[in-house]
């Protein structure tokens, strides 16, 4: 799936690749500098990252790690507000075009070089000059600069609300090192100024980090982190109980119920701010006439894939933000009405025919959806032809609009134009299906600089009841956040945003 920056489309998460410069199977030891005293973490995540670069992947996988490696000038805390990070203060002017961030003193990166206001001119203007995944979030910026060593200005054009989630939302707007950056070493061997560094990253097996003594915010009370690849959940729950590991978020859903009961670990379970959609291409003739599009939505029975996915562990939504955020939207127009749908197509002059849904493997739950929504089409006269490739292969045919439809979800979303402007404005960058409809340009486009809350919420609920009365994305489903661990892992809690945290956490015998 994606992760949110993680504007490739989706917001869009994880691929299972071989990174480059270490062959499967290649271990490679990078050292850990001073060691801190304490027991190591075992973790299990699902995949592995297809690259360590924080703002050129945009794969889960690789975020789990990354959380720990890097920082961001702000982050947020557990209720997803924007707390001080690398920067310690900061300010706006009057006009609220003029950002002025002060910077925490005696941060170093992880080879003992100085952190500096440079790092971060250089870490954003890389992303903005090589329109990289992320740059989209700079659309309102004119100018970085560094007036000293502690101090960073951005400039921007228009009063930009989420300027603070946007920097701080999560490791995609990290701070990099540009000599790491330069010799290339970043996709595999990254240099940040997080709680933990990269000390050895075995391809296809494992990657292991160790605590950074010099932490800005305190060395870390573990040793260090082992991140073990392990893609099936039974597999993952036997580490977990056999003492292998001692957290992992790679949970068979069908056994969340019986895991509640179990006192020899600990279930975390929470709603999170992520969303899976099917989306239609529209630069393809047959979905240009919303009323087909409106016909499929029509068509899908939601609750069939809740249960199929997640054994109803997850919420059956029609827009993007979940139920328990405050810029939740009512909106319960799709009911499954497959004579609505039938009425729809006949008016449109669709005759069905067969046409392809791009799923993929690294992700079972669009494998399992796709089946649903499959079998769901066939009293329309339409057959599905579910494909099935890897993460890498998914993100290039979505990005060349080489399908008919597709599966995907996005996930660490905070701020509403993070569910929606990239995706569903006419130049967004993650906007694959081709939408466009300048009524909810323009609406996304005021909503980014309105300071008002109330008026900026009723903003996006026009444009999100727009954009599902499009059918621009067909939402599907909330998931939840599950993760287990072993009751020796203290100080860890799951969060909505997913962001896997282990900076505070404790080990006990």
């Amino acid at each position: 799936m994606q992760r949110r920056s993680a504007g490739i489309g989706a917001a869009a998460i994880g691929a299972l690749l071989v990174l480059s410069g270490c062959s499967a199977g290649e271990s490679v030891d990078l050292g850990a500098g001073d060691a801190v005293e304490g027991e190591v973490l075992h973790a299990a995540i699902g995949g592995e990252p297809d690259q360590l670069d924080p703002h050129k992947t945009s794969s889960y996988f690789s975020f789990q790690v990354l959380e720990n490696v890097y920082d961001t000038l702000v982050e947020p805390d557990e209720n997803l507000e924007m707390q001080p990070a690398l920067a310690e203060s900061w300010e706006t002017s009057d006009d609220q075009l003029t950002w002025t961030f002060t910077l925490r003193d005696g941060v170093t990166f992880h080879d003992g070089s100085d952190f500096t206001s440079e790092d971060v001119v250089y870490s954003y203007n890389r992303i903005i000059d090589e329109e990289l995944a992320n740059a989209w979030k700079f659309d309102a910026v004119t100018n970085v600069e560094a007036p000293d060593d502690s101090t960073v200005v951005i400039t921007v054009s228009q009063p930009t609300p989420n300027l603070l989630s946007n920097l701080g939302g999560f490791k995609g707007m990290a701070i990099v090192e540009q000599s790491n950056v330069e010799s290339g070493e970043i996709a595999n061997a990254p240099v940040g100024t997080g709680p933990f560094s990269l000390a050895s990253y075995t391809s296809g097996d494992r990657i292991e980090l160790a605590a950074n003594p010099d932490y800005w915010d305190g060395a870390p009370s573990i040793g260090g982190v082992e991140f073990q690849f392990i893609s099936e959940p039974s597999t993952a729950l036997a580490a977990l109980k056999s003492g292998e590991i001692q957290w992992t978020d790679v949970v068979p859903a069908q056994q969340v119920e019986e895991l509640s009961g179990d006192e020899s670990i600990e279930l975390g379970q929470n709603p999170s701010s992520d969303y899976w959609y099917l989306a239609l291409n529209e630069g393809k003739e047959q979905w240009q006439d919303p009323r087909v599009r409106q016909a499929i939505a029509y068509a899908i029975d939601r609750d069939a894939i809740v249960q199929a996915v997640s054994y109803g562990t997850a919420e059956a939504n029609q827009l993007a933000i979940p139920q328990d955020s405050i810029w939740y939207t009512e909106y319960d127009k799709y009911s499954t009405d497959i004579e609505e749908s039938k009425r729809l197509l006949s008016e449109a002059g669709f005759t069905g025919g067969t046409l392809d849904l791009l799923a993929t493997s690294e992700y079972p739950e669009t494998v399992t959806a796709a089946q649903i929504i499959a079998s769901n089409l066939e009293p329309l006269g339409i057959t599905v032809e579910i494909r099935q490739p890897d993460f890498s292969t998914w993100l290039d045919e979505q990005n060349s609009g080489n399908f008919d439809m597709l599966m995907m979800g996005w996930l660490g979303n905070i701020d509403p134009d993070d569910f929606y402007y990239s995706q569903h404005h006419s130049d967004g960058g993650s906007n694959a299906q081709k939408y466009s409809n300048p009524e909810v340009d323009a609406l996304l486009d005021s909503a980014r600089t309105e300071t008002d809350q109330a008026a900026r919420k009723e903003l996006y609920a026009q444009a999100a009841t727009i954009i599902a009365d499009d059918a621009s994305y067909i939402y599907l489903y909330n998931p939840s956040v599950i993760q287990v661990w072993s009751p020796t892992l203290g100080d860890y809690e799951a969060r909505a945003d997913r962001a896997t945290r282990f900076r505070d956490a404790t080990l006990t015998p």
